[in-house]
């Protein structure tokens, strides 16, 4: 795994691509990004002893927190989960249990370990692959075998069982391979090399999906214990057939060929520790579960849930299904808008393990702007080029923009402030009729200019009870 070797600078400059402005936030999460490559330098003795500075994010909805934690993560290609605090019961009531963060975290870091491993196979899984859609494309002759129905199969795998034996998959009947038949799959063999063959419709045999989806049980997981392996021992995985082109029966059994390459244990235990290194956790709403003065029997449970949450933050280990994790050196970000509340108003020990606390700035009309305008993949483009696979060439004009800005600006400031999703409900409105005609009209120009938005959504602004219902 490689370390984190991005300056807090290189890191700053990359939120600036998808993250307009918050600069404060930007710089506090870059140095503590930086601080777990600081300490991989370390000697292990000391590594132990230093801490992650978990961080606090504070402001209103809108203005970029989950953005910017959810940026960070894929820049460093790191573990990350979000969880909302409000969805969390403390223990002994019915709800979400707080480790469960964690062996979401868990999950996410064997994908991830799973997928950067399967890379390193590819090109011999894929070589795999060719050979059996060689076969499959030219079959062999097979022998007449006597057919064995599920009931006496599934009885001779519980006695191979009852005589402490793993039970042995069916013997397939060898094929008999003619001449013909050798010099017919050379042919395809290097047609499918050549890419001839993407369209040619294939019969393939694979795990059946649904059986999969099945076998996990959440109230289980929950407990960190998985039983779809334990019942995958003892029931055959059941295999369904598909036709499916070419192009996509050889990612179907790539990712078999590549399960059969990699080390399912290797896996686990090179999660684990990408989690426990470089894991991150956002926990949004957390001003939801502050405790205040009056102690009722809501106020109470929210402290509950914060002395639960409070261990995961402390460090301690959590059995998921591939082990047993650390959560010591996992960089654990907060949020919440605060606004009935405060972070004084959450317990001293859990206010005491976010020591970094960043204040947001609310969005004006010249963030607006920027937004539209700046970012890779901002919503101007998105939208140009959502309508362009219409055949419709979009463009907006300066003026336009800013008066998007200008009118999103003031629907936040006269209702509810929802910081930059305003200016996604804006351009749906605004570009609704154009979204509707679109797959009907002629190839065209069409310029979006400041009478434009006036026109589509200027009266609905003016109008404040239409406006509080529609943007």
């Amino acid at each position: 795994m490689d370390p984190i070797t991005k300056t807090p600078k290189e890191i700053v400059a990359l939120l600036d691509d998808y993250v307009v402005g918050q600069g404060d936030a930007k710089k506090s999460i870059s140095i503590a990004l930086r601080n777990r490559y600081r300490r991989m330098q370390l000697p292990e003795a000391m590594q132990d002893e230093i801490t992650p500075k978990n961080m606090l994010m504070i402001g209103p909805t809108g203005v970029g927190k989950t953005e910017l934690a959810r940026r960070l993560a894929k820049i460093v290609k790191a573990p990350f989960v979000k969880v909302e605090a409000t969805k969390f019961t403390e223990v002994g009531y019915v709800g979400g249990d707080v480790e469960s963060m964690v062996r979401s975290l868990a999950d996410v870091a064997v994908k991830m370990e799973k997928d950067s491993q399967f890379e390193g196979v590819r090109a011999e899984a894929a070589r795999r692959a060719n050979n059996r859609l060689t076969k499959l494309i030219v079959p062999g002759k097979k022998p007449k075998q006597k057919q064995q129905n599920d009931m006496s199969a599934m009885m001779n795998m519980f006695s191979q069982l009852q005589q402490g034996n793993m039970p042995s998959a069916p013997e397939q009947p060898k094929e008999e391979v003619t001449d013909d038949i050798k010099n017919e799959r050379m042919s395809v063999s290097d047609q499918l090399a050549k890419g001839l063959l993407e369209d040619r419709e294939v019969e393939i045999e694979m795990d059946d999906p649904q059986q999969a989806a099945a076998g996990g049980n959440p109230m289980m997981n929950q407990m960190g214990i998985d039983l779809s392996d334990t019942l995958g021992q003892m029931m055959p995985k059941r295999r369904v057939k598909r036709n499916m082109p070419v192009s996509e029966a050889r990612e179907v059994l790539i990712q078999e060929e590549s399960e059969k390459l990699v080390n399912e244990g290797d896996i686990n235990h090179d999660a684990i520790k990408r989690a426990e290194n470089t894991g991150i956790i956002f926990i949004d709403e957390i001003d939801k579960i502050a405790s205040k003065n009056n102690q009722n029997s809501g106020e109470v449970s929210r402290e509950g849930v914060q002395r639960d949450i409070l261990p995961i933050v402390e460090g301690t280990q959590v059995q998921t299904k591939y082990g047993l994790l650390s959560t010591d050196h996992i960089l654990f970000i907060a949020a919440g808008a605060f606004t009935e509340s405060k972070p004084s108003d959450l317990i001293a020990e859990l206010q005491g393990r976010f020591p970094i606390r960043v204040e947001l700035d609310d969005l004006d009309k010249d963030d607006f702007v920027r937004i539209l305008t700046e970012p890779t993949n901002s919503l101007i483009k998105q939208y140009t080029a959502l309508i362009g696979t219409d055949n419709i060439k979009v463009t907006f004009t300066m003026e336009a923009i800013q008066r998007i800005a200008e009118l999103s600006a003031e629907l936040n400031h006269e209702n509810q402030n929802i910081g930059a999703r305003r200016l996604h409900t804006v351009l749906e409105k605004l570009l609704e009729d154009l979204l509707y005609e679109g797959p009907d009209m002629q190839m065209g120009d069409i310029t979006i200019t400041e009478s434009y938005v006036n026109d589509k959504i200027g009266n609905i602004v003016k109008d404040k009870d239409l406006s509080r219902y529609i943007l």
